[in-house]
């Protein structure tokens, strides 16, 4: 039989945005809880590269990044469908490091910080019920005066609160695959981050801890089931034909037998707030692979998620004020960043826009430096 617990927040799911705001709840003292339907540590698809607007951020959470001496990522290089490359600096700058790293880091200081957490526990359903919120998951009903969701670009919560980018039919545009590698390919200089276009998508490489590099990759379901469904054939037919890829494809060694996917993701606005919980990561905005980096949005809105809670459990505004005052510093930090994310995407894969694109880098590289900053926030 279900039995009520009592906590002061309830996270779900355990990624970077979720872990966040429970390492800074259990800092503030609160009692709070985080469930994570998988186990730690584990892959995700990710193109797992953090701008240093993220690391003090990081710093501050327990994470010894200078202790794990990640070379800094200055430069981003960028190929058009026939391969031709143009380069330009990253004004801020960053550093990869895998999330089978990274999340594992942050549950650990989550654990030592005194957070509840449930591995291996799929959250069923999350309700409003009289000025609470009721997490249903594992035959347990867990009652929070606050909740918080980082539950990824797609889940059952999201069917199960039939959002409205659920409702919208799955056009070919908005129907993506997501691929995940992770390779030796001592070729790939430390300081660069690629972005390689392709006919239906583009995929990025850098690298990670260990001299592994990760390679991620984008395309359409319609793509995809164009070349019989099958990866490898969609990879030697098409991505091959951008010879920076090719030589990606050809050398690399891959480090796990088969790559990590996720299929029908959807990148259609959302909103940051559904049924009185505040929203981070994808969960609030499913941002693409040209944002500038979703795993600092993620943090960044972990932080600012806190920020409310915090005056809300401190009875110094409402709940209605808390939900408000988060869904507008949401929209001040990242809506500007999602909109050129979502344009460059429009343009990236196509025959057209990425040697446009590619041109306009080579030829007016003070302009491409400012669209490149546009895509990355200031360090919080």
């Amino acid at each position: 039989m279900a039995y009520p617990e009592k906590y002061d927040v309830a996270v779900i799911g355990g990624g970077l945005g979720g872990l966040s705001v429970a390492i800074q709840c259990a800092e503030a003292g609160y009692h709070t809880v985080l469930f994570e339907k998988e186990d730690y540590p584990f892959h995700k698809v990710c193109g797992e590269y953090i701008s240093l607007e993220s690391h003090g951020f990081l710093e501050k959470l327990g994470l010894p990044l200078q202790e794990w001496g990640r070379p800094l990522i200055t430069r981003l290089q960028v190929s058009d469908i026939n391969g031709r490359i143009a380069t330009v600096p990253l004004p801020l700058g960053g550093f990869g490091i895998s999330r089978y790293t990274i999340d594992e880091a942050l549950y650990r200081v989550a654990l030592a910080k005194g957070v509840t957490i449930h591995t291996n526990t799929k959250v069923q359903d999350i309700q409003y019920r009289e000025d609470s919120i009721t997490i249903s998951a594992a035959g347990k009903e867990i009652t929070a005066q606050v909740a918080v969701g980082s539950f990824g670009k797609k889940s059952n919560i999201d069917v199960k609160w039939n959002r409205q980018f659920q409702q919208e039919k799955a056009a070919k545009q908005n129907n993506h695959i997501a691929v995940k590698y992770h390779l030796q390919y001592p070729n790939h200089p430390q300081d660069v981050i690629a972005l390689h276009n392709f006919d239906g998508g583009f995929g990025g490489i850098c690298q990670v801890e260990g001299d592994k590099s990760c390679f991620c990759y984008l395309t359409t379901a319609a793509h995809l089931k164009a070349h019989g469904n099958d990866l490898h054939q969609l990879e030697q037919q098409v991505l091959s034909r951008n010879p920076a890829l090719q030589k990606i494809l050809s050398t690399a060694i891959a480090l796990y037998k088969e790559p990590i996917t996720i299929s029908q993701i959807s990148f259609s606005a959302r909103t940051q707030v559904e049924n009185h919980v505040l929203l981070v990561g994808d969960a609030a905005g499913a941002i693409t692979p040209v944002c500038g980096n979703g795993m600092s949005m993620a943090l960044h809105a972990g932080k600012m998620a806190f920020g409310q809670l915090h005056l809300f459990l401190q009875k110094q505004i409402t709940r209605e004020a808390m939900e408000h005052n988060y869904q507008q510093e949401w929209n001040k930090n990242f809506r500007q960043r999602v909109t050129t994310g979502r344009y460059l995407q429009r343009i990236a894969g196509t025959r057209q826009g990425s040697v446009l694109f590619v041109s306009f880098m080579k030829y007016l590289p003070a302009i491409a430096k400012k669209v490149v900053a546009s895509t990355h926030g200031q360090p919080f």
